[in-house]
């Protein structure tokens, strides 16, 4: 089944290896250029091979096959090498790779996800195939979080009592096909003692929200990833939209993409709000926004900020 969101996306496919390809959305690739010369960083990361500037900008260099488990890139080999420039999860960072191979189209549903055989640590978000050969996408998220883990912690969560309380009479799903990513959500969710439901697919999601609805408790703040094997985001979105027993939920599009494209689709398609990965303190404003819809429990979000005027006093 596909429906009419469904849509091909651009891959980059590059060599980390002589034997293995790797590919991501070029919508997360802002150009190509060739290897140039580094400025050491001291204290970073062992994989950051320096900085460079580019266009005003600058940015990390990463050497990606070492990052990803594959053999360095020696200095000699440099000089044959490309660097990938790439823009998500609100950072800028350079890949560099030992070659680029081509762009090809892909539809999501032709992406599989990651078999288990590959294990948790593995660098892929999916695979797929080209010309017979296997592609893994490779799994940004995961890698930026290894190499600039500070980047990923946001602790600064804060929400008044009737805001958290609104939260949590809420039916909540959270969908995202990255580890990196679910850590992420669930970290912010449980700091403000609110809970949800996760699941790592489009799929399974949608099932998810059919059964919730089945049991008269209908998911009423969906946030979901936009890139996932199978049915992405957009698809679930229009799925969600398609059907009456669903098509009430408050729908949040969590994305790594930091293009203004992947917005305004999100908008096209019926998502109520998209955002950028990741910002704890936006996401959560975006799901009491959808909260506010709904009157949950007894109490409607008018009456719970009365309450918590109401405890201010006492205290």
């Amino acid at each position: 089944m596909h429906s009419t969101t469904s849509q091909s996306q651009g891959l980059l496919h590059f060599r980390l290896s002589l034997n293995q390809s790797f590919a991501i959305g070029t919508l997360k690739v802002r150009e190509i250029v060739p290897c140039m010369p580094l400025t050491p960083l001291p204290h970073s990361h062992p994989n950051v091979l320096g900085s460079t500037s580019l266009r005003g900008l600058t940015l990390s260099v990463i050497d990606l096959p070492a990052a990803v488990g594959y053999r360095p890139i020696t200095p000699e080999e440099r000089q044959s090498c490309s660097i990938i420039v790439v823009d998500v999860c609100r950072q800028t960072v350079g890949f560099m790779v030992r070659g680029i191979d081509k762009i090809t189209e892909c539809r999501w549903d032709d992406i599989d996800s990651v078999p288990a055989s590959v294990g948790r640590n593995a660098f892929i978000s999916g695979v797929t195939r080209s010309d017979d050969k296997l592609i893994q996408l490779l799994d940004i998220e995961m890698l930026l979080e290894s190499i600039f883990p500070d980047e990923f912690i946001q602790d600064d969560i804060s929400i008044s009592l009737a805001d958290q309380a609104m939260l949590s009479r809420c039916e909540i799903l959270l969908v995202d096909d990255s580890p990196t990513a679910r850590r992420q959500l669930k970290r912010a969710l449980d700091s403000i003692e609110v809970s949800f439901r996760m699941v790592d697919n489009g799929r399974h999601a949608l099932e998810v929200m059919e059964q919730a609805a089945a049991d008269d408790k209908p998911i009423q703040i969906l946030v979901s990833d936009i890139e996932m094997p199978g049915l992405d985001g957009y698809e679930l979105t229009f799925e969600v939209r398609s059907n009456p027993k669903l098509a009430d939920a408050f729908i949040i599009l969590h994305t790594s993409l930091s293009s203004e494209i992947s917005v305004d689709r999100a908008k096209q398609v019926g998502a109520n709000d998209a955002l950028t990965k990741f910002n704890a303190p936006d996401l959560i404003a975006a799901m009491l926004q959808g909260a506010g819809k709904f009157k949950v429990g007894d109490a409607s979000h008018e009456d719970m900020s009365e309450t918590q005027e109401e405890i201010d006093k006492l205290i």
